[in-house]
């Protein structure tokens, strides 16, 4: 996602690189960035792991639900009409393209490998607090 957004990135801040541009990689949607704030929250993930702490991982968790389920599923529904007409009839006529692939194709293939990583590591971290809670509890008596 980091690499699709480099050239957005780029121009904003008036680079310019001829191999990023001849690639004419096309512009983002605000869910897009909004989906990279999930990237800075691993940190969050990690810190609360290494240091068994369950609030903080608690807030791992919401900010995985809100910024990496969320915008993936917004993505899933922008994507869905061009994806399931290219599916219905192969033909890719009226559909957008990159390098010759639909490009709503190419985004289902990232939305079901985000979906997955995002779905498994809610459970880890499920379970890390479970587990935690228990340790706990064992503890205590």
């Amino acid at each position: 996602m980091l690499a699709k957004l480099s050239a957005d990135i780029l121009d904003r801040i008036d680079v310019f690189i001829l191999e990023i541009e001849e690639l004419q990689i096309p512009q983002p949607l605000w869910w897009e960035y909004l989906w990279c704030v999930s990237l800075l929250l691993s940190f969050i993930g990690l810190s609360a792991a290494r240091k068994n702490r369950i609030n903080l991982m608690k807030r791992y968790m919401l900010g995985i639900i809100l910024f990496g389920i969320g915008p993936v599923l917004y993505a899933a529904g922008y994507y869905f009409k061009e994806a399931w007409q290219y599916v219905r009839t192969g033909d890719t006529e009226d559909l957008h393209l990159w390098q010759g692939y639909p490009y709503a194709l190419l985004w289902y293939a990232f939305i079901i490998l985000a979906l997955q990583v995002h779905f498994f590591s809610l459970y880890f971290a499920w379970s890390s607090i479970q587990a935690w809670k228990a340790r706990g509890a064992a503890k205590s008596k």
